[in-house]
Formats: C-alpha cells, structure tokens, sequence
C-alpha cells in the first residue's frame, strides 16, 4: 500500500544528498540531511488517510488476535480491558510492509511501535497507552470518541460502600 509511494520519492532524495555529502564531505548541512529521511507528499497522505480512517487506529507488530511483539499485545490487552469497540478500531500490521513500519515513524515523529491514534490524534506508544490507562485516563479519552460506551454515573461502583 505504502510502498511504492515511498520507493518513488526517496529514492531521488537519496542521490542528492548523496552528491552533497561527495562534495562537502565535512558540511552541518550534510550530516542534518543524511539523518532524515523525507517522507513525500502522497505518502503523508496515504498515511494520514489511514489515521483518519477510524476512531482509533493502531499500526502494531502482527495482529489483535496474534501480536507478535509484548509491546503490541500489551496495548491489545489493554483495548480489550477497556472494551474498546471492534468495529472502532482499525489495525495495520506494519510487519507486512517495512515502508510503512518506517513511515509511520516518521510520520508521527515517534520511534517505536506500536503507535496508537485516536480521533486522528497521536496519544503514543505503549508506555503512554499504559500510563494513560493506569492514570485513568485513557478511559476518559475513549469515552469522549465513543470508542467505548459511557458507564452511567449511578451504574459505576460506589468507593465509599
């Protein structure tokens, strides 16, 4: 899906830094643009489109049903506690096309996987997923874009029984 979007444009990219690096081979310059990778265009579309396309988006390793990495079965874990919605929830397997494992990263600025979107907002990575949840946040965040159902305030467990 990402893939040939990302090979078109980086490609080009590559060869001219790599003829600035050949000719200042000791330039700032150089070394700032040779640690960045540019994503085009049509590929922050394409990647935004897929953010977009649900409440919630999660790019993990693997899938709900087998993760193949702790962090990402961890955040699905941590969905199914909540009783986060299927039809809610749109995930991309980012180990089946390494554009966009790479992509993605670079979209959201964000190093590791998984990353999770809500509303089409970035929220983060699994230790954020969890902090939020353990804070109880998480829970609000999801109530209030109805990706998992309000509990009733007279419905909701009474601390000082």
């Amino acid at each position: 899906m990402f893939r040939s979007l990302l090979r078109s444009t980086t490609s080009g990219s590559r060869s001219v830094l790599a003829s600035h690096a050949a000719l200042h081979p000791s330039s700032t310059l150089t070394s700032q643009l040779i640690a960045v990778r540019l994503l085009s265009t049509e590929t922050r579309a394409a990647i935004q489109k897929a953010v977009d396309s649900s409440p919630m988006v999660v790019f993990m390793k693997g899938t709900p049903d087998q993760p193949q990495c702790g962090f990402s079965r961890a955040v699905v874990q941590i969905m199914e506690l909540h009783g986060v919605i299927p039809e809610k929830v749109k995930t991309y397997n980012v180990l089946e096309d390494p554009e966009l494992r790479n992509g993605i990263k670079e979209f959201s600025e964000w190093p590791t996987i998984p990353q999770v979107y809500v509303n089409g907002e970035f929220v983060g990575g699994c230790d954020i997923v969890l902090g939020l949840h353990q804070s109880g946040e998480l829970e609000e965040l999801l109530e209030k874009h109805e990706i998992i159902p309000k509990i009733p305030a007279d419905a909701a467990p009474n601390p000082s029984s």
